[in-house]
């Protein structure tokens, strides 16, 4: 994939490959397919005079974004491995995984390094932080410098005979996941493994060459440039974003669910076909979404060990009657099967080799519990969130989609500690705009009537946490939020 977008750039090198739009939602052009092969060419060349070819790592701290797609291909001419590094991981965290990879120069814009630097102070206040740059390998500026920077990765580039394409396959980019300081993991993805995912993704989306899509992830940047179609980055702004998609129509839009439950807050329209992940999106969202002018909306079941695995449309989903998350039949290529735990197991070209330190193995354990139903994938809940009560196992992810009724924006079961070993059972429900707390809970009768011995023992009606880059909900505050609640009712 990154081969053939390398080409498609350089026959149409007018044609224009990633769109800003300003606040006033005015779509300009921020890079020519043109540029982009310019511009990687030129951090080929520079990082090529400094040593780094196949097997080398570059640890990479640049935002999404023109230069980090310049990067990549960069460091995929030269056969090296990227290592991504998160500045929300912590600095303590991101030195012991580093240490499992020591990375032969970091590149870093120029944010990074404040980050890392003189806005430390402002930067912990986001949750971010980095170690000193300096002590992970020798640090080069991507993009424009500030007072303090590193020099710039390209400075000294002048003319300079590009390295031909590295061949074979190899160690292609390494993904910091979970773990901590005394175990870290990191996901390998193989320039096999990677190509496969992408492939996957262009033959599931089939972007049309000249028509905008909209989405900032990498696996939607190279499929839909390599078929010749211009890549909108989304807004921060919600009303700026309102206004992004109203101008580009765009032929596809790929965006987290908390991003779209804010653009529907909006009033947004949405077209074309709508894909969303990183975190459970429920019938009801995709319901909305098309009832706001999509023609399709999906939800893809993804890991950083495996993208995409499976995906659902609307139509499919909302059909679904059974318990548990319907995510869709596997993608082809990609085998799921369930232990005897009833853990679901992935395997497939797209697979990642291995974890960084580990041995490779070809089945990836998602952490979720679920069933392959009729070849479709019904997810019952992570295995790390389990609810034991009344000595019975309870997998929030069972019953979780019951509680999505049009009235409810996004509802979790959580387990709150009973004080002697059992956990209560309570379900943080974040009402839809409008919606009146009293009809609501009428409402909920029904599906918490049906849930059987998972009745939970409470019912709170509260905005739900979200944590991470995706904004996933974050199940642990949660907890906590219901545990406060709990407690102020038995002291009223």
């Amino acid at each position: 994939m990154l081969d053939t977008l390398a080409h498609t750039l350089r026959r149409h090198p007018d044609r224009p490959a990633v769109l800003g739009t300003t606040r006033t939602g005015a779509v300009r052009t921020k890079v020519t397919c043109g540029e982009l092969a310019h511009l990687a060419d030129r951090y080929t060349a520079a990082l090529h005079t400094r040593g780094v070819g196949f097997g080398a790592t570059v640890g990479v701290a640049v935002r999404p974004g023109p230069r980090a797609l310049a990067v990549m291909l960069a460091v995929h001419r030269l056969g090296a491995r990227a290592a991504v590094l998160d500045p929300g991981a912590g600095p303590d965290v991101l030195r012991a995984r580093l240490a499992l990879a020591p990375p032969d120069v970091v590149l870093a814009d120029a944010t990074a390094q404040a980050v890392a630097g003189w806005a430390r102070p402002l930067a912990r206040r986001a949750r971010l932080a980095l170690p000193d740059l300096a002590e992970l390998g020798p640090v080069l500026t991507v993009g424009p410098r500030l007072p303090g920077s590193a020099p710039a990765l390209d400075a000294d580039v002048r003319t300079v005979a590009l390295p031909p394409w590295a061949d074979g396959d190899g160690d292609a980019v390494i993904v910091f996941t979970s773990g901590t300081t005394s175990r870290p993991r990191a996901v390998v993805h193989t320039r096999s493994s990677l190509a496969a995912g992408m492939a996957t993704v262009a033959e599931l989306v089939q972007p049309e060459a000249g028509r905008p899509v909209l989405g900032g992830t990498f696996f939607v940047l190279l499929p839909s440039l390599a078929s010749g179609a211009p890549v909108a980055l989304p807004a921060r702004s919600t009303r700026v974003l309102s206004r992004q998609l109203r101008r580009l129509s765009p032929q596809a839009t790929y965006l987290t669910p908390p991003q779209l439950r804010r653009l529907l807050a909006e009033g947004a329209r949405f077209n074309g076909r709508v894909w969303t992940g990183s975190a459970p999106a429920s019938a009801q969202l995709l319901t909305r979404v098309k009832q706001a002018g999509a023609d399709e909306a999906w939800g893809v079941y993804a890991l950083t060990e495996l993208f995409p695995a499976a995906a659902v449309e609307q139509a499919e989903k909302t059909a679904f009657t059974g318990a548990g998350d319907l995510v869709g039949a596997p993608l082809p290529g990609v085998a799921a099967k369930t232990d005897a735990s009833g853990e679901l197991l992935l395997s497939g070209p797209s697979a990642r080799d291995r974890y960084l330190g580990e041995a490779p193995d070809p089945w990836v354990a998602t952490g979720d519990q679920a069933r392959v139903d009729g070849g479709r994938i019904v997810l019952e809940g992570r295995r790390k969130d389990m609810i034991l009560r009344h000595a019975e196992n309870i997998y929030p992810g069972l019953y979780e989609p019951a509680l999505h009724i049009p009235e409810v924006e996004l509802a979790l079961l959580v387990g709150v500690p009973a004080g002697d070993g059992d956990e209560r059972l309570v379900a943080v429900v974040q009402p839809g705009a409008g919606v009146d707390p009293a009809a609501l809970r009428s409402a909920l009768e029904g599906p918490l009537g049906r849930m059987g011995a998972a009745r939970p023992d409470a019912v709170l009606l509260a905005d739900i946490p979200l944590s991470g880059r995706s904004l996933k909900p974050d199940r642990a505050a949660a907890a906590r939020l219901a545990a406060r609640h709990l407690a102020e009712r038995s002291r009223g």
